[in-house]
């Protein structure tokens, strides 16, 4: 079974922080969204690479793709066409946002949960170092937390980092 690649949206493929700069990023594209919660006022603009997808799609011969991202489904509506990806599953978050007692970002555990022991590779800006210790002492596989910059989003490093992990897998992991 291929590891999971649990992918956040804002941050990792939209450099959120960067639409602060005059002009998007290298390579970047502004798009204006209306998922649901947007639907009075500006449109959400959204920063996204056309090349993320060609590089997403790479690793899904060694991963199995999953949105990891407040936007839950509605990121196979607004993102995934726009970057060339199929329609991908989804966490369900089942809340969000919430504060957790030991400082623990609010995704890590439903992350867990959803891994349900599988090794994964995450993506996200708000993942930290505590989070890192949490998942290993509490997820029996393999896993790779990757904070993304949110004024750089996902860059040749992180594909190769997240490349190279998933061929390090174990035979029976991939």
């Amino acid at each position: 079974m291929k590891p999971l690649l649990l992918i956040d949206i804002d941050g990792p493929l939209n450099p959120y922080a960067a639409l602060a700069r005059p002009t998007p990023p290298e390579g970047y594209l502004v798009h204006r969204m209306r998922p649901t919660g947007w639907k009075e006022g500006t449109p959400l603009p959204v920063l996204l690479s056309p090349g993320h997808g060609a590089e997403l799609l790479a690793l899904a011969g060694r991963y199995e793709l999953v949105w990891a991202t407040t936007w839950k489904d509605e990121a196979n509506e607004w993102i995934g066409p726009r970057l060339g990806l199929p329609p991908l599953p989804y966490i369900d978050w089942p809340a969000m946002h919430a504060a957790t007692v030991d400082g623990t970002y609010w995704k890590t555990r439903y992350v867990v949960d959803y891994a349900d022991g599988r090794p994964f590779a995450w993506v996200d800006d708000e993942i930290s170092e505590v989070d890192t210790a949490w998942v290993s002492a509490h997820h029996p596989g393999r896993a790779l937390l990757r904070r993304i910059d949110p004024w750089v989003g996902l860059v040749r490093a992180d594909f190769d980092v997240l490349a190279d992990w998933a061929w390090t897998a174990s035979p029976g992991e991939a």
